[in-house]
């Protein structure tokens, strides 16, 4: 018998496609240019988003995309509540997600430990 999805997970999924809509047409902060939502985590009572962000760009860029996100999330938070029609739009909460620089790393490291195909683990 197939699991059936928490509402909070399907408004989850919702509020990572529309903030990623809004931030690449409606948000005109340069600081949010190259910003990508990688996941959001509603509360169970759907007043509590937290948002998972990685951005590209120049070095340092993390914290300066993660004030530009804290500047607009009234912004945001405004358009989830007209678009979604929701009782309560979420509170935004907003996380460097790092996961891929931790995936690159443990590739490196799996990659220095391997063994070399000619010496076929003898």
């Amino acid at each position: 018998m197939p699991v059936p999805f928490k509402r909070a997970d399907r408004v989850a999924g919702l509020i990572q496609e529309e903030l990623s809509r809004l931030l690449l047409r409606e948000v005109r902060d340069p600081r949010l240019h190259q910003v990508t939502i990688t996941a959001v985590r509603v509360s169970g009572d759907l007043r509590h988003a937290r948002v998972l962000f990685t951005s590209t760009g120049r070095p340092g860029g993390v914290e300066e995309t993660l004030t530009g996100l804290r500047s607009a999330a009234g912004f945001l938070r405004g358009h989830l509540g007209r678009i979604l029609h929701l009782r309560y739009a979420p509170e935004l909460t907003f996380e460097a997600d790092d996961s891929v620089e931790r995936s690159l790393h443990v590739a490196a490291l799996l990659k220095q430990i391997a063994v070399p195909e000619d010496q076929g683990g003898e």
